[in-house]
Order: structure tokens, then C-alpha cells, then sequence
């Protein structure tokens, strides 16, 4: 019996989600001995880690056949479609077709099914019951960016924002809590543009608020990335009065000064960070934010840096994704004087180092106190504010939320016993 397909995934947790919606259709053609490779195109090295998976693939897996998808075969196709390992590319909005994997399933596929992203007007609710092995669940909401951030090419591999409608979102929580996942985290690429294309342009915290009324039985409720100028008001009211949805927010902040914030072409200033965390604060005293920053990003020099590095305890920022300045083919960053890569290295370790020193008071400052972690495979789960929790001894079944207090933290978590 030939093996199943499978699917390599790199990026976000959208593609996360994703991953699981092509396997699914994959499984459903009955494609057999393919490895799918998801790929991510936020930075070179992503792109390298790709075709460096590839590779090893072709090497270990000699007659499997191998589909290159995601951002990276989007918006650089031919570089897939010329390497001797690659037997087919998949665009992003022909990844999400069924029609996509039986036509890969039977004979005369075109090698390359990559259209025009930019063409595309919808996005569909794809129902996934399930992720294997996971506790927790994504929800897709939303695809596309209709922002354009000099550094960023992600809106020329997805296209633009399109939103997922209310019901579709809403039967599709109901089926994840009737599959018994405790914890649904609303995903998309820009999830803070949610609705903006849908009659009457409800606000995230608008859906939000309708998944929680319409299945009482989700006990946790998170959002992936926002972006710090578009927080609604609903949203606000919500953070402030509705304890399912949990208490940690993850900004696209991507950078502390200024000047280099008015280059990157984005939305809001330093003091916009700043009047935003004591606000959330005051909406929900135990928030933990966390933030994306870019290190080394064209003409920084090291005042601009450290007014982001000093962000890191002026905003009370904890969960830090760090990512040294990458220059992206067709950006108007790309067209900008560069900082040295040697440089952008250094000032990411040094954000990396900071962000390490503000988990680890976070963690220091939860000691003691009655913790909700959901239980996740391995003997770890999640506390409502996003710390890794593991249990010293007798970890409670997988995908049960539990009173836990934790006695130490170490190496980046805590660690402690079920209550």
C-alpha cells in the first residue's frame, strides 16, 4: 500500500491551518506517496529552508513525488518549476481547490497551477474538524493584505483582504468544540481588517463576539497577530468584559523608533505602542502582549534600534518573534540603503536577549499563583495568558483544561502541579 500524503509546513499558523486543509483534500484525491512542501516567503531564509527540504526529500524519498505550495511558489514559481526535484507547483488560491489535488491525482496536470493572486474576491470557510495532534484549533477568518509595507511582499502572494462571512466562521467553531477542542485561535493574515469587504464592515470584535455567543461551550477564545492601529472598538469592550477570550494579544509592532516606522510605511507611532499598552492594560489588568520586530531594517542606525529595544520594557512587551531585516525581491525596502547583515544579526540577538529577560520576569511575577492550562501532548499546556506550563509530575490527560500552580520557571516556562 503506498503511503499517504504528507505536508512539510513552514510560515505562520495560517498555514498551519491551511496544511491542514490541503492534506484533507490530498487524502480525499487519493494522491499517494507525495510530500507536500507548504513554503513561507517572509524571508530568504525561509525560502532557503524550503528548497533545502526539498532537496533532502528527493534524496530520501527518491520515486515520492513532490508539490511545491504556499507564499514563496506564489511569487517566485519559476525558481520551483526549475529544479530537477520539484514535480509540481500549487498557487495559493489553487492550493484551498479539491479540484486542484484530483487533478494531481490523475493524468495531465499542468506542472504549474500558480494564477494571478490579485484576482482573487473571496475566501471561503474550509471546515476542518480537527488538526491531528493538536489541542488547540485554528480559525481562518480572513486572507489577503490590502496594506503595503515596504519590506513586505506577503500581499503579492496572497492577494488581497477578503473575509471569511459570520456563519461560515460560526459553524465552523461549533464543529471544532464538537470535536473536543477547547481552545480556537482566529487566524488570517491580517485578521484586524476582518469584515472591511463584507455588507455593513464588521469589526473583528464583531465576530468575535458572535462566536462566543453562538457557542457558550468554547471555554477559550485567542487571536493570532494584530495589527496595533486597527483595534476596533468592539474589540476594546470585549477584551474589558468577556473572560473566554483570553488575555494575551501578539502586536505587529515591527519596530520602536519613529522614522524608521514612517519607512517601513506602517500605520502607527511609537507613541501609538505606548498609549495602546496602558489602555489594554486598563481594559484587562492581567494582559500579556507580545510583538514582531524587525531588526536592521534599511538606513537603521543603532539610536533608531534602541529606541526599539527600549520599547521592549516601555510597552511591557513579553513574547518577542525577532526577525533580522530580510530583503524581499520588488519591495520598495529592497530599493533603500542597507544595514550590513553582520549588523542585523547582532541587533536581533540583542532584541532576542531582551525579549528572553522580559519572559523570564513575566514568568518569575506568575509564581504561586492559581493558574487555567489547557493540557496539551507531552506533559506542557498553555496558561490563559500564552506561558508554556510544564507539569512536574502526573500530567492530566491531553486537551483537559486544569487549575495548576507553578512552583519554578525554567528554561522559558513554568513549572509546577495540577490543583
Amino acid at each position: 500500500m503506498s503511503p499517504a500524503p504528507t505536508v512539510v509546513t513552514f510560515g505562520c499558523r495560517l498555514n498551519a491551518y491551511e496544511s491542514e486543509v490541503i492534506r484533507r483534500h490530498a487524502v480525499a484525491a487519493g494522491l499517494a506517496d507525495t510530500v507536500i512542501v507548504h513554503t513561507c516567503a517572509v524571508t530568504a531564509e525561509a525560502e532557503r529552508q524550503a528548497r533545502q527540504t526539498i532537496r533532502r526529500v528527493r534524496r530520501e524519498q527518491p520515486d515520492a513525488r513532490i508539490v511545491v505550495t504556499g507564499c514563496s511558489a506564489q511569487v517566485a514559481q519559476g525558481v520551483y518549476t526549475a529544479m530537477p526535484e520539484v514535480d509540481a507547483v500549487v498557487g495559493n488560491a489553487e492550493k484551498l481547490r479539491a479540484e486542484t489535488w484530483r487533478a494531481l491525482a490523475g493524468d495531465g496536470a499542468p506542472r504549474a497551477q500558480v494564477a494571478d493572486i490579485m484576482t482573487v474576491k473571496a475566501t471561503a470557510g474550509h471546515l476542518v474538524a480537527g488538526f491531528d495532534g493538536r489541542t488547540r484549533a485554528f480559525l481562518q477568518v480572513q486572507n489577503g493584505c490590502d496594506h503595503r509595507c515596504t519590506f513586505c511582499i506577503i500581499p503579492h502572494g496572497r492577494g488581497p483582504s477578503r473575509s471569511v462571512p459570520i456563519a461560515d466562521a460560526v459553524a465552523e467553531a461549533h464543529a471544532l468544540v464538537g470535536a473536543g477542542y477547547r481552545e480556537i485561535v482566529v487566524t488570517g493574515v491580517d485578521i484586524t481588517s476582518w469584515g472591511k469587504d463584507l455588507p455593513g464592515t464588521p469589526s473583528l470584535g464583531v465576530l468575535c463576539r458572535a462566536i462566543l455567543a453562538a457557542v457558550p461551550e468554547l471555554p477559550r477564545l485567542r487571536l493570532s497577530s494584530l495589527d496595533p492601529a486597527e483595534l476596533d472598538p468592539e474589540l476594546r469592550r470585549l477584551i474589558n468584559d468577556e473572560p473566554r477570550l483570553m488575555p494575551h494579544l501578539h502586536l505587529s509592532i515591527q519596530a520602536g523608533d519613529d522614522l524608521v516606522l514612517k519607512r517601513m510605511r506602517r500605520r502607527h507611532g511609537r507613541d501609538d505602542v505606548l498609549r495602546l499598552a496602558e489602555e489594554l492594560r486598563r481594559l484587562r489588568p492581567d494582559i500579556v502582549l507580545g510583538a514582531d520586530l524587525i531588526a536592521g531594517f534599511p538606513t537603521e542606525d543603532e539610536a533608531m534600534f534602541r529606541r526599539t529595544e527600549a520599547l521592549i520594557d516601555q510597552a511591557g512587551l513579553t513574547y518577542l518573534h525577532v526577525f533580522p531585516y530580510s530583503s524581499r525581491p520588488n519591495t520598495p525596502a529592497a530599493r533603500m540603503p542597507q544595514v550590513p547583515v553582520a549588523v542585523r544579526r547582532e541587533r536581533a540577538a540583542r532584541l532576542r536577549a531582551a525579549g528572553e529577560r522580559a519572559l523570564e520576569r513575566y514568568l518569575r511575577s506568575q509564581l504561586a499563583r492559581r493558574q487555567r492550562v489547557l493540557v496539551e501532548q507531552g506533559g506542557v499546556g498553555r496558561t490563559e495568558g500564552f506561558a508554556t506550563f510544564r507539569f512536574a509530575e502526573r500530567p492530566p490527560p491531553a486537551g483537559r483544561i486544569v487549575a495548576a500552580v507553578a512552583t519554578t520557571a525554567a528554561a522559558g516556562m513554568l513549572v509546577g502541579t495540577a490543583h
